[in-house]
């Protein structure tokens, strides 16, 4: 469908999420190139590797579930089906590991606008989309799969794509509303370069 035949609101979220991908592009790009986030992609992946880079995503999940949905419970109906941090959990104790203490990464939550804090939320959602590609990695070279060490990688299973699509309409429904693009925009700039910070500063096996 040609731009010219959509509805203007239509146009305006195309052109929102757009800007949202491109104004972040560099912290995302930045995230990506760290060693600990290439070594989960990698053919040479070890457990130890595997369970560290879960470790500190465990960190980010269940800060993002204590600390952010509480924020989102008036415009995300679903928060409840999107936690994930007792798989991470389940993993980990297949990997042979233990998660002995846990930091929080996003400082300052009760201090969050609703528009920031979905703005974090659209960078961890995002990240079940690549998770399915981790998966297979992590299937093909460590033997785990969705239903035994690798729950958190497959995502939603096979709703995964649905579970985005309806995140980034409950999104584009609230930024019309409230014409909060910048304040979106910020918390997920923000969001990827916490992120990055966690893993680079904590990611020594």
């Amino acid at each position: 469908m040609s731009v010219e035949n959509l509805k203007t609101d239509e146009v305006g979220s195309i052109t929102f999420l757009n800007n949202l991908k491109a104004k972040t592009s560099e912290p995302h790009k930045q995230l990506e190139a760290l060693p600990i986030s290439m070594s989960i992609i990698a053919p040479t992946i070890t457990v130890e590797e595997y369970a560290l880079y879960l470790s500190l995503m465990h960190d980010v999940v269940q800060n993002l579930e204590n600390d952010i949905y509480p924020i989102l419970q008036e415009e995300i109906a679903d928060l409840d089906e999107r936690k994930k941090a007792q798989q991470i959990l389940s993993d980990l104790k297949v990997a042979g590991s233990e998660k002995k203490q846990t930091v929080s990464p996003f400082k300052n939550a009760s201090e969050m606008s609703v528009a920031f804090a979905m703005g974090i939320m659209y960078v961890v959602e995002g990240s079940t989309l690549g998770g399915r590609f981790i998966l297979k990695n992590v299937q093909k070279n460590l033997g785990y799969n969705e239903e035994k060490g690798a729950s958190y990688f497959s995502g939603y299973g096979n709703k995964t794509g649905s579970f985005w699509k309806k995140y980034l309409n409950s999104l584009t429904e609230f930024e019309s509303k409230t014409n909060s693009h910048e304040e979106i925009i910020a918390g997920a700039d923000y969001a990827f370069r916490v992120i990055g910070k966690h893993l680079s500063e904590n990611s020594t096996l």
